[in-house]
């Protein structure tokens, strides 16, 4: 009893796992959920996309739209980020990760300060030896870093 006190009912549950229909795609990492009745917003756990208004932030969101828009989608949430968003490993129907996907496509780095994840390590660096989408910049930079020249 003593933990409702102290936490918000959101944060004591944050590893669930939750499903719905796509129904908006804000970025290459973000989206919104459907969950009954229930618009929520979601950020794919341990990758970060480029941004809108940075190169291969468009072609990040487009892939992402084409991957899940209007489709049912299953998450495991693994926690709840300061902007109230869920952040999840993204399920598709057939059980292809969606984070793996953006990843294997080169449409995303491998967040390593959230995520110690070994298989997005991997697929990062499969991307960056193929030179697979923004791999094949020859300068491209992490959106943390370009959020801070934006600032």
């Amino acid at each position: 009893m003593l933990l409702m006190a102290v936490f918000p009912v959101e944060m004591q549950s944050q590893r669930q796992e939750i499903t719905g229909k796509v129904v908006g795609v804000a970025d290459g990492d973000t989206f919104t959920l459907l969950r009954g009745r229930e618009q929520v917003r979601v950020r794919l756990e341990g990758i970060d996309c480029p941004e809108k208004g940075q190169p291969f932030g468009t072609q990040a969101r487009t892939a992402l739209s084409d991957m899940i828009f209007g489709r049912e989608l299953r998450v495991e949430q693994t926690d709840i980020d300061r902007y109230g968003r869920i952040i999840g490993r993204v399920y598709l129907s057939d059980g292809r990760s969606v984070n793996h996907e953006l990843l294997r496509r080169g449409l995303a780095w491998h967040y390593k300060r959230y995520s110690k994840d070994a298989e997005y390590a991997r697929l990062e660096e499969a991307a960056r030896k193929g030179r697979i989408g923004l791999w094949a910049d020859v300068r491209p930079v992490a959106p943390w870093e370009w959020r801070k020249g934006q600032r």
